[in-house]
C-alpha cells in the first residue's frame, strides 16, 4: 500500500487504516512496513500484543529491521504516546522519513479512556505538521463501536480500505479537540483540600502528604504511590505558578483505580502540552510531560474560567516507565545528544 506523498504535498501523512479480520490487517500493514524498508526508512510498529504478534511473524527475517512496540502496554496512556512512543523513534531519525504505525484504539478500551484516544488521535496531526513522516492507524470495523469509526473519519485526513485511499470528507480537527475538552463529572466520596494563598505554609508538603496518605490508605502503594507524590507536587507548582496561587486537590478511588485531580484558575492554551519531549536541563515545564509518562490515564478540562488535571493509576498496574525504556534505551526527547532517559525526566 503506497501512501507516500509527492514532493509538493504536506510532507506528513496519517492515515487510518479499516480493516476486518486478520487477513485484511496484515495485508494492510506488511506492505506497508516492506516499502519503508526498501526504501531504507526506519520503521515502527506500534500495536497491541495479538496484532503485533500477527506482523511480527507476517515479516519473518524482516521483523529483526523493524521497532516492535507493544501499544498495549507503552501506550495504556492515550497520553504517553506522542512524546514516548512517537516522537521518542521519530526523534532519533532527524533528516530521514520515517513510517510508524499505530493502533492506540482497540476492542477493550473504556469510556473513561476513549476521549482522551481520540484528542491523542487529532493531536497527531498538530504535533507531527511539516515532518517527514507516515503514520498510519488501524481500525477494526468488525470489533470497534459505529461511532468510534465514524470518529476516525474526523481525525484521519486520508481513509485506507482495502487497496483504496482517499482523502476524508469528514476531517474535522478543530471540532474534535473541541468536543473533547468537555467539563469532567464530579467525583463521589473524595477527600478534599485547597491549597497556595490562605490556605497555610508549606504548600507543596501538605500536598505530597494529602495526597499519599489518602492514596495509600484506597489501595495504591510502593512505586506508583512515589509516581502519585511526583504528579501532585509537580500540578500544584503549576498552580501556585500560573494557576492564580491555589488550587484544590481530591483523591478518591474509582474501580481499580486511584484517582486524583488538581484544579485552579489557570487556562491551558497550548494543546499539545504535556505532550512534547522536553530536555534533561529544562527544569520548568515539564509538570504535565511527567504526568503523562507516570501515570495510566489522563484527562484534562480547561477554559478561560479554570483548568482541572484528571489523573489515574492502576492499583495493580506496571511500572510505566519500563515499557518506555524498552522503545529506545535512553533515546527518549526532541534532541537525544541532551535529553536524558524517561526515568532521568521524571526524577529530574
Amino acid at each position: 500500500m503506497n501512501v507516500t506523498p509527492s514532493a509538493t504535498a504536506e510532507p506528513f501523512e496519517h492515515p487510518a487504516l479499516f480493516y476486518r479480520d486478520a487477513d485484511e490487517y496484515l495485508a494492510g500493514t506488511v506492505p506497508f512496513l516492506l516499502e519503508g524498508l526498501a526504501a531504507g526508512e526506519p520503521v515502527a510498529v506500534a500495536v497491541p500484543g495479538r496484532n503485533l504478534e500477527l506482523i511480527r511473524g507476517a515479516l519473518g527475517a524482516a521483523a529483526a529491521e523493524v521497532r516492535l512496540i507493544d501499544m498495549g502496554e507503552a501506550g495504556r496512556n492515550p497520553g504517553r504516546i506522542i512524546p514516548g512512543v512517537l516522537r521518542a523513534f521519530t526523534d532519533l531519525h532527524p533528516g530521514r522519513r520515517v513510517r510508524i504505525i499505530g493502533e492506540p484504539i482497540w476492542p477493550g478500551r473504556s469510556a473513561t479512556e476513549y476521549p482522551a484516544c481520540l484528542q491523542h488521535e487529532a493531536l497527531i496531526n498538530l504535533a507531527f505538521s511539516g515532518r517527514d513522516a507516515t503514520i498510519l492507524c488501524p481500525y477494526d470495523l468488525h470489533g470497534l463501536p459505529h461511532e468510534v469509526i465514524e470518529d476516525a473519519r474526523m481525525t484521519h485526513p486520508v481513509l485506507v480500505d482495502g487497496s483504496v485511499a482517499s482523502a476524508s470528507a469528514h476531517y474535522a480537527l478543530e471540532r474534535v479537540l473541541r468536543d473533547c475538552n468537555r467539563p469532567l463529572p464530579a467525583p463521589e466520596d473524595a477527600a478534599v483540600m485547597r491549597y497556595g494563598q490562605g490556605f497555610g505554609d508549606d504548600p507543596l508538603g501538605r500536598v505530597r502528604a494529602f495526597a499519599t496518605e489518602h492514596a495509600a490508605r484506597i489501595g495504591l502503594k510502593g512505586e506508583r504511590l512515589e509516581d502519585l507524590r511526583l504528579i501532585a507536587s509537580e500540578l500544584a507548582a503549576n498552580s501556585l505558578d500560573y494557576g492564580g496561587g491555589s488550587g484544590t486537590l481530591r483523591v478518591w478511588r474509582e474501580g481499580g483505580r486511584v484517582v486524583f485531580d488538581v484544579s485552579d484558575g489557570g487556562h491551558i492554551a497550548d494543546p499539545l502540552a504535556g505532550r512534547r519531549p522536553t530536555p534533561i536541563h529544562q527544569l520548568g515545564s515539564r509538570g504535565l510531560l511527567v504526568t503523562n509518562l507516570l501515570s495510566d490515564l489522563v484527562r484534562i478540562h480547561t477554559g478561560q474560567g479554570g483548568t482541572t488535571i484528571r489523573v489515574y493509576f492502576d492499583v495493580d498496574g506496571a511500572d510505566p516507565l519500563e515499557h518506555l525504556k524498552s522503545i529506545e534505551d535512553a533515546g527518549f526527547a526532541g534532541s537525544p545528544e541532551d535529553t536524558g532517559s524517561p526515568e532521568d525526566l521524571a526524577n529530574a
